[in-house]
């Protein structure tokens, strides 16, 4: 740390552009093929001399304080307690890796890496959400290769429901499905959108069938001639990408709704 002994760092919000879901280990932990990429909207920490978290903004309610927070598990790991002030920009849970994001945050924050054994052990998004850029996430989140990915605008919308990831995955037909693989070499962001449209995310329709509201995003999405609508995560939030900035702040203006979250925004 500085020498004024306060950090900020910035906790990026994690998008699954594609989520296949691959099989089952017998100890019951899914096994994912992912393309994840990171927006530029997102939450804001501030650490500093001390022991305790506080929790303010707009998604500050319902965030627990104590040893539950991902972020003082994650700082407890590393043997470094810190004063914590998280500015709560982003929904949650919302399929989007907030609290893994804050997490990993927290850890650049004081300079800690361990290693990916360690991170499993807070949650399979934080070994992707401490690399911090696009990757290519396999296995249980331990399988994490960076990737060059062109930059793609894109819209973020949650719609504010409550999705529980346990019922997501109990809810899948079968955990066995094929993954995309190796990733090609996209040239630009058509080339990306056009290969996304072959992908899915096998969480969608577990998650529908949870929360059906979610099918109204995607539909309301899907008017605003997105190249790609998909879930992120196990859901709520959903996105659309789009061919360029001005597209996808039309797009935002166009799907503002009573109690829907929407951020346009540049995926990297």
């Amino acid at each position: 740390m500085p020498a004024s002994g306060t950090e900020e760092v910035f906790a990026a919000a994690k998008i699954n552009l594609t989520l296949h879901v691959t099989g089952r280990r017998a100890d019951g932990y899914h096994l994912l093929d992912s393309l994840v990429a990171f927006a530029d909207v997102g939450d804001r920490l501030v650490l500093a001399p001390g022991d305790h978290l506080r929790v303010t903004g707009p998604f500050a309610k319902g965030v627990p304080t104590d040893d539950r927070n991902l972020i003082r598990r994650a700082l407890t790991l590393v043997g470094q307690p810190r004063a914590v002030t998280l500015d709560k920009q982003l929904p949650h849970p919302a399929g989007i890796g907030g609290g893994s994001a804050d997490a990993a945050a927290a850890l650049r924050g004081v300079g800690a890496d361990p290693g990916v054994a360690q991170l499993l052990t807070l949650g399979a998004d934080l070994p992707v959400c401490t690399l911090g850029r696009a990757a290519h996430m396999r296995g249980i989140g331990d399988r994490v290769a960076a990737v060059s990915m062109p930059k793609v605008h894109a819209v973020l919308v949650n719609p504010g429901l409550a999705v529980p990831t346990g019922a997501v995955f109990a809810g899948l037909a079968s955990p066995d499905n094929m993954g995309h693989g190796d990733l090609p070499r996209w040239h630009d962001a058509e080339a990306l959108i056009h290969w996304l449209r072959r992908q899915r995310n096998d969480l969608e329709n577990p998650a529908m069938a949870v929360a059906p509201g979610i099918d109204e995003v995607r539909t309301a999405l899907h008017q605003t001639d997105a190249g790609v609508v998909r879930m992120s995560g196990s859901g709520a939030t959903c996105f659309g990408l789009y061919p360029t900035q001005a597209a996808a702040a039309r797009a935002a203006r166009h799907l503002a709704r009573p109690g829907w979250w929407v951020r346009a925004t540049r995926l990297s």
